[in-house]
C-alpha cells in the first residue's frame, strides 16, 4: 500500500474512533472515574506524602485512560458488522490496529496531561525533567493503548466480555507496579515481582520526571515501554489475523 494512503487510513480510523468511543459509558467509568476513585480511596484519611505518590497516580491515570478505548472498539464493531466492512475498504489490518492504538493513546495523553497540569498548579508539584515527562506520556500512552487493542482481539463481539477481561488483567497490575508502594522502598522478591509488570517502568519514568528519584535509568524505562509496545502490536495482529481466517 502507498505510504500516504496507509497514513491517511490510520488517521481516518483514529478520528472515527475518537468521535464514536470517547464518550461511551465503559470508557468514562474505567478510564476516568475508576483511577480517581482508587486514588482518593487510598489517600483519604491517611497522612501520606502526595508528592512521593503522585507519579504513581499519574501513571495509573495514563494506564487506565489509554487502555480503556481499545477494548471497546473491536468487539463493538464486530457486533455492529462494521469490522469486516472496514477491512473491505482500502484499509489493511495494520492500519486498523494502528488507528485503534492512536485513538486510545490520544485519549490517554489528553486526560493525563490535563490532570498533571491542574495538580501541578494546585499542589505546587516540581518538574525534574520535562523530557522524561513527555517521553512517559507518549510511550506509556502508546504501549497501554496497544494493550487495550490486544485485549480486544479476542474472538468475541460482546464488549462487556472484553471489558471484564481487561479488568482482570489491569487491576492486578496496579498493585504490583510501585504505585502504592514506592519502588525505592522495595527489596528482594518484591522488587523482582514488580519488575515483571510493564506498568512499573511507566511509574519509574514518571518518578524520574517529577521527583528525580527513579530506580532504573530513564533510558531503560523508555526502552522497555517501546519493547512492550511492539510486543502488544504484534500480538494483536497475530490474533486478529487468525480470527479473520477462522471467520470470527
Amino acid at each position: 500500500m502507498d505510504p500516504a494512503v496507509f497514513a491517511r487510513s490510520v488517521l481516518v480510523i483514529a478520528e472515527k474512533n475518537m468521535r464514536i468511543y470517547y464518550f461511551k459509558g465503559p470508557v468514562v467509568v474505567f478510564g476516568l472515574l475508576f483511577p480517581l476513585i482508587m486514588f482518593f480511596t487510598f489517600f483519604i484519611g491517611r497522612d501520606l506524602d502526595i508528592v512521593l505518590f503522585f507519579p504513581g497516580f499519574l501513571a495509573m491515570m495514563l494506564f487506565f485512560t489509554a487502555s480503556s478505548v481499545g477494548p471497546l472498539i473491536t468487539p463493538w464493531e464486530k457486533r455492529e458488522k462494521t469490522y469486516e466492512r472496514l477491512l473491505s475498504l482500502p484499509v489493511t489490518l495494520d492500519s486498523l490496529i494502528l488507528g485503534d492504538i492512536a485513538a486510545g493513546s490520544v485519549f490517554g495523553v489528553l486526560i493525563t496531561a490535563l490532570v498533571w497540569g491542574v495538580c501541578a498548579v494546585y499542589l505546587h508539584l516540581a518538574l525534574a525533567s520535562a523530557a522524561a515527562l513527555l517521553a512517559g506520556l507518549i510511550l506509556g500512552a502508546l504501549a497501554f493503548a496497544a494493550l487495550g487493542t490486544l485485549l480486544a482481539s479476542t474472538a468475541t463481539d460482546t464488549p462487556s466480555t472484553v471489558m471484564m477481561l481487561s479488568s482482570l488483567i489491569r487491576l492486578p497490575l496496579i498493585f504490583v507496579s510501585g504505585i502504592f508502594i514506592p519502588l525505592g522502598q522495595m527489596t528482594g522478591w518484591e522488587l523482582v515481582l514488580t519488575s515483571l509488570s510493564p506498568l512499573t517502568y511507566l511509574v519509574d519514568l514518571f518518578h524520574a520526571a517529577l521527583n528525580g528519584d527513579a530506580v532504573y535509568p530513564p533510558a531503560l524505562d523508555g526502552a522497555v515501554l517501546v519493547l512492550i509496545l511492539l510486543i502488544f502490536i504484534y500480538g494483536a495482529k497475530i490474533i486478529q489475523r487468525r480470527n479473520l481466517v477462522k471467520g470470527l
